[in-house]
């Protein structure tokens, strides 16, 4: 059964002198000179390219603030905002921010990328670099319907195509300098269509979003094998005309969490659902995870304890170390304190989760001991 992301109630927040808007940006000194992060010659695992050095992902999703908002939604007007929320996951001991870019805020036409928010995103990258934590920079969201442009609604499969390649030519241009990417992710969470036809391309709401979509609504003869691949192959090499150091994945839905022995069909390190180990299960969790272990670096790029305890999060992300390379949970734009001063279960809960979070941070970055 899958998980739900969200199933708390929507909460304001009162505004007083702790809150993020009016929080002064600490001045923090410039973090040390990134390396560029590549799967080791065996790849069996993350290594710094210059170092050598063994590299474990503890990182957080910053995809979305207290109030449900969207990046772009706030980043212009709200920079220091944005600012003083990568300085809190410094902090928190996290190396990776897991931002997710929406293509309607990139794509003016199907022809014509967006130069402002792509000039913020540079701006966004050299912020990473001076707080020194790399970014997984996932692209093509049409979380919120709204914001989805009428004209690429409108299209069919092949321009559709056609503008997510021009989308990720123009993410990469403007990303290919930095050490601070850790990868481009291409897509959150692609499903294919069924046997028969589907009318959406967003796939159900989950809260007031879509986080799932479709590559396509019609196989048209091909099998689902085909279709993947020629999609991957396509944005793929979209990436690779602007920037051939970075690395490339796509964040899949583990259905091995619910169908036993269920393959990866996009063959990719990073899983990209909330893999929440279930409910005195940990062990059948831990068996539907290592059906990701496919011979490249395996990242869970969304964990947190909704489904199940904190401990036992705990214990799943300490079952996985033997086989897993990095863990990805939440970060929403509130520290602990402000949590815990929430008032309410879901302040308690998470304040709670990123002390946890936090307090092991130094042990799951470590180097393997010998």
């Amino acid at each position: 059964l899958k998980t739900p992301r969200y199933n708390y109630n929507q909460v304001l927040y009162r505004l007083d002198l702790d809150a993020a808007a009016l929080r002064p940006v600490r001045a923090a000194a410039v973090a040390p000179p990134l390396e560029l992060i590549r799967p080791s010659k065996d790849n069996t695992h993350f290594v710094g390219a210059t170092s050598g050095k063994r590299f474990v992902v503890w990182g957080v999703n910053y995809d979305h603030d207290g109030a449900g908002r969207l990046l772009e939604d706030y980043w212009e007007k709200e920079w220091d905002t944005v600012a003083a929320d990568f300085q809190e996951i410094k902090e928190l001991g996290a190396n990776v921010v897991r931002i997710h870019l929406q293509l309607g805020k990139f794509m003016d036409a199907a022809d014509r990328p967006n130069e402002a928010n792509l000039d913020r995103l540079g701006k966004l990258v050299r912020l990473a670099e001076d707080t020194g934590l790399y970014l997984d920079v996932t692209g093509l969201g049409c979380y919120h319907k709204k914001d989805v442009p009428a004209w690429y609604d409108k299209l069919e499969e092949a321009d559709r195509w056609d503008v997510q390649e021009r989308f990720w030519r123009a993410v990469a241009k403007a990303c290919k300098d930095s050490p601070a990417i850790f990868c481009y992710d291409l897509m959150n969470e692609p499903v294919l269509a069924g046997d028969k036809k589907d009318n959406e391309w967003l796939a159900a709401l989950l809260g007031d979003k879509h986080f799932v979509q479709r590559i396509t609504r019609d196989l048209a003869g091909r099998t689902r094998e085909e279709v993947a691949k020629q999609w991957v192959k396509k944005l793929t090499a979209a990436v690779r005309a602007e920037d051939d150091r970075h690395m490339i994945t796509v964040g899949v839905i583990p259905w091995a969490h619910v169908f036993k022995g269920a393959k990866p069909l996009f063959y990719a390190p990073g899983v990209g659902d909330p893999l929440d180990p279930k409910k005195g299960d940990v062990a059948g969790s831990l068996e539907a995870l290592k059906v990701y272990e496919i011979g490249k670096p395996l990242v869970v790029e969304e964990i947190f304890p909704l489904g199940c305890s904190i401990e036992e999060a705990g214990e799943f992300i300490d079952g996985s170390r033997a086989f897993c390379d990095g863990w990805v949970s939440f970060y929403w734009g509130k520290t602990i304190a402000e949590n815990e001063k929430a008032g309410d279960i879901k302040g308690a809960l998470v304040a709670k989760w990123l002390g946890w979070f936090k307090a092991h941070a130094a042990e799951m970055t470590a180097p393997p001991k010998k």
